[in-house]
């Protein structure tokens, strides 16, 4: 559980209140308003679609609930939105699953390689089904609830050296979030991992204190990486997804029907969102293979073998932090995709 504290001021609330950027509805006589904040800008597919959510709710229950969608980190850094979460300052909040391994392990399930089949109807089923439900269950401890896991892209490679076979990681240094999970994931290449903050990787890239590293195509266009990295693998190897977490107090206040509409409404916009993302994946990988830069793409045969070389070292790390519980929630996830 998160330590609470006062960071997320009732001041610094009521004044982002104000701003309203991306106001989703026009607020009428509602019964029940949420406000949901995020860390995306409002051109991402993230807040486009919780924009569309948010018109879904409140055409569904007749105007009785509302939704206020504050991008760009308004409300504060992922943490301090999801501690007012928790505390209840907060309604609602759309983030990144591996920014919450701190505040619930089992979460970071999700950081293994190659966790999700590359089939979108597959991963989907997986979301959907005892996997995805109990991943979302396991918040309800933590004091907040899950309500929806939203696909955010995947992530690939970049370095300065050679990627040109799985072998070419060797010896090689990459840039990581703190994930023990994660750096497990590159000493299975014969490469090491070195955690450093996201707002320092450009500058180390370019300096050379990290070789690569890895991202979903947009964040590296958006975040210039290619233009201080020579080749780049497009290999889909790491699952970014989004966890839609509500406080439990304000969530249990709802009518069920309120509930059910809301859950429903935040599935309906998977397939546009997924589409949306793939459109602006395509797009960069467009730009940025015009900056020059060496690209390609792993076949099927180099993801397979990826995946066996990367999966087991990264699921034996995340057990060993998530413990029975994350064990447990790792066999639900190897017996459903042993059933697809």
């Amino acid at each position: 559980m998160f330590p609470l504290n006062s960071s997320l001021s009732f001041r610094r609330l009521a004044a982002s209140v104000v701003v309203l950027a991306g106001l989703s509805v026009p607020l009428a006589a509602q019964d029940y308003v949420a406000r949901i904040g995020h860390l995306e800008s409002m051109q991402q597919s993230r807040h486009i679609h919780l924009e569309q959510v948010a018109e879904l709710v409140s055409e569904r229950t007749g105007g009785a609930v509302a939704f206020e969608i504050f991008p760009q980190g308004q409300l504060g850094n992922q943490r301090e939105m999801t501690e007012a979460v928790q505390l209840g300052t907060l309604e609602a909040t759309v983030s990144p699953a591996a920014f919450l391994g701190g505040f619930n392990p089992v979460v970071s399930i999700l950081d293994i390689p190659y966790l999700l089949p590359a089939d979108d109807a597959k991963a989907q089923a997986l979301r959907d089904g005892p996997f995805g439900q109990a991943l979302l269950d396991s918040f309800a401890s933590r004091g907040v609830v899950g309500v929806a896991l939203w696909p955010n892209g995947r992530k690939n490679f970049t370095s300065n050296k050679p990627l040109d076979s799985m072998a070419d990681f060797a010896d090689q240094k990459f840039r990581v979030m703190d994930s023990r999970i994660l750096i497990e994931q590159f000493g299975a290449l014969g490469a090491s991992a070195v955690a450093l903050p996201f707002g320092e990787l450009y500058t180390s890239l370019q300096t050379g204190v990290v070789d690569g590293q890895e991202n979903p195509l947009d964040t590296i266009l958006r975040m210039k990486f290619h233009e201080v990295q020579k080749h780049l693998v497009v290999s889909d190897h790491g699952a970014m997804e989004d966890v839609v977490l509500f406080n439990p107090t304000w969530w249990n206040d709802l009518p069920q029907e309120h509930r059910d509409v809301i859950v429903a409404a935040f599935a309906e916009v998977i397939p546009a969102l997924t589409a949306h993302k793939a459109e602006a994946v395509k797009a960069a990988l467009t730009e940025i293979e015009t900056s020059g830069i060496d690209v390609r793409k792993v076949s099927e045969e180099e993801a397979a073998e990826l995946r066996a070389a990367m999966y087991a070292p990264s699921a034996a790390a995340y057990v060993e932090r998530a413990g029975a519980e994350g064990q447990a929630l790792l066999d639900l996830y190897e017996e459903q995709l042993s059933a697809q």
